[in-house]
């Protein structure tokens, strides 16, 4: 196994911008983040990590830069979507900046249109609004997050539909009229609102897709957590959509999880620490926070595990720069999208900066450096909106 420790993660110099790939076509790549706690982290040092890689981001002219909601989770820290988007757009200066996403059953429609309205007012034309309808947790936490102190509605799952026409509209200068009586009383998320955060809706199954398609609205499959029903979701959305003024055609991405390293060696033994972690998630194990690259590379593997664990890592995109760069090709070009979010899985060595993630940080630096340079595989970064 290689034994690269801190601070040596690439020999290659990191790039200072890209604002000189603008003119080449080809794929727009963007960030999912979750905020991982590490087992050497406290949750500032899993946020500064994640404030770093977003910088990094910004700097290497990525397209987006999301973050996620999931809640009473020992390895991530993403709990509250438009506070970290709050801190990242702050930290940051031309990335957009979005949810992926606000899982809207969890939240009074009102409450996320009034934060993503004031995000937008910060941050106008940085600021993505991606919705959701999992629970992003357990059972207990998810009863807690909706009902513990009245909550929403007990079923806001079958409301789901209303809930993102309501955000929608409520995110509008003009508000939303709600009759009381015969008489109308006005909701504004914003008093002046000048414009309007584009609204995405995600999901793991084909149950978004129709959605997405029905009312005109953005879609991203995830297939970085799925894998499984990826051509059929995007088919549907693409057959179904009909033209709205949110979008005028079919828009849409791919997730997926990526380590890059300079070796393949060292790219499987950084992406280790979280196939244990979501091994342990799919097969009701102990969650705990991330473990290092040495401690992970010291637990073996339940003989029963192994398949689950080779079928998640055959859909991740884990190598070298080269290798996941052809892949990454391979997979824009299978499901026709010119934009894949990353999400980047590397895990770190012991007695790494416990306020950085180098090898999350390398990722983005070695894929965007083979990217402009490999012949025949186009890179735009930056250039949409």
């Amino acid at each position: 196994m290689s034994d690269r420790r801190p601070g040596a993660l690439s020999a290659r110099p990191a790039l200072s911008g890209l604002s000189g790939l603008s003119g080449l076509s080809g794929l727009s790549l963007s960030v999912l983040d979750l905020v991982p706690v590490r087992a050497d982290q406290t949750t500032g040092d899993a946020i500064a990590a994640s404030l770093a890689l977003a910088q990094t981001a910004d700097r290497l002219a990525y397209h987006r830069y999301w973050l996620a909601e999931h809640h009473n989770m020992p390895a991530v820290a993403a709990t509250n979507p438009a506070v970290l988007i709050a801190m990242v757009a702050g930290a940051t200066e031309r990335i957009r900046v979005g949810s992926g996403g606000v899982m809207l059953p969890n939240h009074a429609p009102l409450v996320v249109a009034e934060q993503f309205a004031l995000l937008e007012a910060a941050h106008p034309g940085r600021i993505d609004l991606g919705i959701g309808r999992a629970p992003g947790s357990d059972p207990v936490t998810s009863w807690a997050l909706r009902h513990g102190a009245g909550g929403v509605e007990a079923d806001a799952v079958n409301h789901f539909p209303e809930y993102v026409q309501n955000v929608v509209a409520m995110m509008d200068p003009s508000g939303v009229g709600l009759d009381l009586g015969g008489q109308e009383y006005v909701l504004h998320a914003t008093p002046r609102s000048t414009s309007v955060p584009p609204v995405w809706l995600l999901g793991s199954s084909d149950y978004s897709a129709h959605l997405a398609a029905q009312l005109g609205l953005p879609y991203v499959f995830a297939h970085h957590f799925s894998g499984q029903g990826t051509a059929e979701a995007l088919d549907a959305y693409r057959r179904d959509f009909r033209p709205s003024a949110a979008a005028a055609a079919p828009t849409t991405f791919l997730t997926v999880n990526v380590c890059v390293a300079e070796t393949e060696e060292e790219a499987q033994a950084l992406a280790r620490p979280q196939v244990l972690a979501m091994v342990a998630l799919r097969t009701r194990g102990a969650l705990r926070p991330q473990l290092s690259v040495e401690a992970a590379r010291a637990e073996p593997l339940p003989p029963e595990h192994e398949a689950l664990a080779a079928s998640m890592l055959d859909r991740w995109l884990v190598g070298t720069p080269e290798s996941v760069a052809d892949r990454l090709r391979d997979l824009a070009a299978t499901y026709a999208v010119d934009e894949v979010m990353l999400h980047p899985v590397a895990g770190a060595y012991a007695g790494s900066d416990p306020r950085r993630s180098p090898a999350r940080e390398q990722t983005l630096t070695l894929l965007t450096e083979v990217m402009a340079t490999t012949t025949g595989l186009g890179l735009e970064v930056g250039a949409r909106r």
